[in-house]
């Protein structure tokens, strides 16, 4: 009586189908190096990217004090602290101080460029370290001699103004030396993005350039550094929250040591959720080479299958045991990637850290490695499930009749498919439950199941067409079309192993090529030539014809400008609102806001209605439609924004819709004009020339605005989207390296598929010799066969990642689409390339093979 046909308790089952599936394994891993190579790549691109940003993010904590300037931060705009709250800050720790604005750099013979000003006291930087070339004192550096005020400048500065360190430049009404470069600033990271280089001065020299006038776009953050014996993460915490109470009317942005950069952690959040996402797309593409692994295994194991049944096994006995062995195999691959995964901080921070400006605390992190373990497993178990349960209910007879033979599709039992959903739902669950933005999880989730669903779809169609083709008359067409439909057809391999590769590509290459048509490319037509800035209120008419002057031809827009943050709306503080996560942004930080007698340009109203000219009742608000709803507001709801220190409640009186696209003025929140009377502010205007300008004409303009307005501050359009391209070119860089990924594991895939049909491929190629066939009509025929598949497959590639690239284009960055036809074909190219070339690889070794040898074999 045989072992496995004595009645066993289910422990002992487990413990002997360990012991057969490992002896099967002793043989060797071929036909598994791509099931391993597909789930350790996956698992290499998930543990990679959490392993950096967990490796960022402690970085980030780590430096909190550093990158802050301190344990909390006080920042106001447009104002100073006022002397009460000033005394309150310095009761709790030793207060320092950094403001932050934007400004014109002038050189003697008239050169100009946009700047980043930054003021500080002579004990800057109270936490880290600033690097200078040469390296100087803080007051020594900053001091004013000889009329002359002390600055350090970004290199970029000096290469821009073509200047060297010891030359003198003008901003405002102040003289500057500069007398050092900034190569290391420790509290940059906690700033925006930066439109110019930097220029570090001090506060007196600051006060001298008479650029600080009412209304003026500055940011004053005053830092708190607590005692030594204090200075933790609760006692930053108690002092924000303590400030707050104390203070409730000062409006400050207020960030603790342990939140010293919040745009940042969420755009890292934000990025590596989609880093993520790609990699499970690889590992997703990976799921196939499992699916077809676990089916060539099982093909190749059928007279051991048979002989396993025929001494007593159960179906459930022989699936137990080659279940065991699809999960050795997929943690030996979840295992070599985790370990790769978990070594990349180590070598970015060991290669790139001295020049990367992220902060990188390599280490290992357990619960990034884990996920990706599980993600790795649950993988492997969705994919190798429907094949392990084709021989189930095979009776023995059947299995050694079928030896040999083309494939035998059979639809798993009911309790099989159960299993496969439940492990199929909780691959879902996981992916959806721990993303950063579940919404965006969830559209990807939705995405790769219909585009799975429809791969199987274009399989089965492109089969159904061959079948129904009337029959060619040209021997090699007719070859490759039967070799499409025949039983055991590479077709649903090489459609489903190539198509959501390329279908994750052609979305990667669309949103690439449309971020920098937006940014680098094509500005939109309506786009602006010049923003300027700090235009005071009582020079609003003079500037104005000042420019028409300048450019007749131009259109000019001014609106006022002032700056507040939403501290309530609908009865609860900002704090207890719930935002959607494309919403939350407009509660984090201050925002612009106007006041205007009509809707705004690039505005559209859509509820509601729009107070009159003359209007001067209780505070109205227009705020944007789709912010709106996000935040949970309609018609009728008040809101408080707190500007200068002094709260405001306005009504809801209408919703809008924004053209942001045009680059042109427009505010999320738009006040009736008696708002904000009396209240200081400044103006903003925008100059759009009819033929977008010259770079002669554009320096000319910015001379002149310098010349009759020091205090106006000039941003071409053009120079600050470049900026911005740059930060896009970094990021698409990354996205690009992580599609890649995605790319080798559908080639992997791809070669699989093939291999997995070499052995019927062989036996075709012998047969067809035999009778006649030459070995150039067997390769045009495979040829032509792989190009109408690759064909067909790229085609609904390219489809179906333009629709994914326009909707993460058009509605998630609200940005404007157009389809990429040069990237869209080069992958077409990439593809038919791939999948011919690999194909005939393949053939060729088939074709090599000696006929009487393998008939002999058979």
């Amino acid at each position: 009586m045989s072992v496995l046909s004595e009645p066993m308790s289910p422990p002992r089952r487990l413990t002997l189908a360990f012991r057969y599936a490992l002896r099967e394994l002793r043989g060797g891993l071929s036909g598994f190096y791509v099931f391993i190579a597909c789930i350790a790549l996956g698992v290499l691109a998930i543990a990679g990217v959490g392993s950096v940003a967990a490796s960022l993010s402690e970085g980030l904590a780590r430096e909190g004090r550093a990158l802050l300037g301190g344990d909390v931060a006080f920042s106001l705009i447009q104002r100073e602290a006022k002397p009460e709250e000033l005394a309150y800050l310095r009761s709790r720790g030793t207060v320092s101080l950094a403001t932050t604005l934007r400004g014109m750099a002038r050189t003697d013979d008239d050169r100009l460029a946009l700047v980043e000003l930054k003021a500080v006291d002579d004990g800057y930087p109270s936490i880290g370290r600033l690097t200078l070339a040469p390296e100087l004192p803080t007051p020594e550096l900053l001091a004013e001699r000889d009329g002359s005020f002390g600055a350090a400048a970004d290199a970029a500065l000096l290469a821009r103004l073509d200047l060297k360190v010891g030359d003198r430049v003008h901003v405002g009404q102040a003289a500057f030396t500069i007398r050092s470069l900034i190569s290391g600033e420790p509290d940059k990271l906690s700033g925006a993005v930066g439109f110019g280089p930097r220029f570090l001065i001090s506060e007196a020299a600051l006060r001298a350039t008479g650029l600080l006038q009412p209304g003026t776009l500055v940011r004053w953050t005053y830092r708190v550094l607590l005692a030594d014996n204090g200075a933790d993460d609760r006692a930053a915490k108690a002092l924000a929250d303590a400030a707050r109470t104390a203070l409730p009317q000062a409006g400050w942005e207020i960030r603790t040591r342990d939140n010293a950069s919040p745009q940042l952690e969420r755009t890292i959040a934000r990025f590596t959720q989609f880093l993520t996402l790609v990699g499970l797309a690889a590992l997703l593409v990976g799921g196939v080479g499992v699916a077809n692994a676990v089916k060539s295994h099982v093909d190749r194991r059928r007279e051991v299958i048979a002989a396993f049944k025929a001494l007593g096994a159960s179906a459930g006995d022989v699936f137990i045991i080659y279940l065991t062995q699809v999960m050795m195999l997929a943690l030996i691959g979840s295992v070599i990637g985790l370990l790769l995964g978990a070594a990349l901080p180590f070598v970015i921070a060991g290669l790139f850290g001295a020049v990367l400006p992220l902060p990188v605390v390599p280490t290992l992190h357990p619960a990034e490695l884990l996920l990706s373990l599980i993600y790795g497993l649950l993988t492997a178990l969705a994919f190798g499930l429907w094949p392990l349960t084709q021989v189930q209910d095979v009776p023995v007879a059947a299995l050694f009749r079928d030896a040999g033979s083309g494939d035998r599709r059979r639809r798993p039992r009911r309790k099989h498919l159960i299993w496969m959903a439940v492990v199929i739902g909780l691959l879902i669950a996981v992916v959806i439950g721990l993303s950063y933005d579940k919404r965006v999880a969830a559209a990807f989730v939705g995405a790769a199941l219909v585009v799975f669903a429809l791969l199987r779809g274009i399989a089965a169609a492109l089969m159904a067409l061959a079948r129904r083709l009337p029959r060619a008359q040209n021997t090699m067409l007719r070859l490759a079309v039967s070799n499409i439909h025949r039983p055991g057809a590479l077709t649903p391999s090489v459609v489903l192993s190539l198509g959501l590769g390329l279908a994750v590509l052609v979305t990667v290459t669309q949103i690439d090529g449309n971020l920098r048509r937006q940014f680098l490319a094509a500005l939109p037509e309506r786009a602006p030539s010049f923003y300027f800035i700090d235009i005071p209120s009582v020079d609003t008419d003079r500037f104005a014809a000042f420019l028409k002057q300048q450019s007749p031809a131009a259109t000019i827009e001014d609106v006022p400008l002032l700056r507040g943050r939403i501290v309530a709306a609908r009865g609860l503080k900002a704090e207890e609102l719930k935002p959607s996560t494309d919403a939350e942004w407009v509660l984090q930080s201050d925002r612009g806001l106007t006041y205007a007698a009509e809707p705004p340009r690039g505005s559209k109203l859509v509820e509601g209605n729009w107070w009159p000219a003359d209007y001067d009742g209780p505070p109205l608000v227009s705020f944007e439609k789709k912010l709106a709803s996000g935040l949970g507001l309609k018609i009728g709801d008040e809101v408080v924004v707190n500007v200068l220190g002094r709260e405001i409640t306005a009504t809801i009186a209408s919703l809008r819709t924004v053209d942001w696209q045009s680059l042109g003025i427009n505010f999320v929140l738009v006040f009736s004009p008696n708002t904000f009377a009396g209240a200081p502010h400044t103006h903003v205007a925008t100059l759009t020339e009819p033929h977008g300008g010259s770079a002669a004409g554009d320096g000319a303009i910015i001379k002149a605005v310098a010349d009759a307005f020091p205090m106006v501050t000039s941003v071409r359009v053009r120079e600050a989207l470049e900026t911005i391209g740059g930060v896009v070119n970094n990021l698409a860089l990354a996205v690009r390296g992580a599609s890649a990924v995605t790319l080798i594991a559908a080639i992997l895939v791809l070669g699989g598929a093939l291999a997995a049909g070499h052995r019927h491929r062989v036996y075709d190629a012998v047969i067809l010799k035999t009778l006649g066939a030459t070995r150039a009509r067997l390769l045009g025929a495979y040829a032509l066969e792989y190009l109408l598949i690759g064909l067909a497959t790229a085609l609904f590639a390219v489809l179906a990642g333009s629709v994914a690239a326009w909707l993460i284009v058009s509605r998630l960055m609200t940005l404007s689409f157009v389809w990429q036809a040069g990237s869209a074909s080069a992958v077409v190219l990439a593809a038919l390339v791939l999948t011919v070339g690999l194909g005939l690889i393949g053939t060729l070794l088939a074709l090599n093979q000696k006929p009487a040898t393998v008939l002999r074999n058979l």
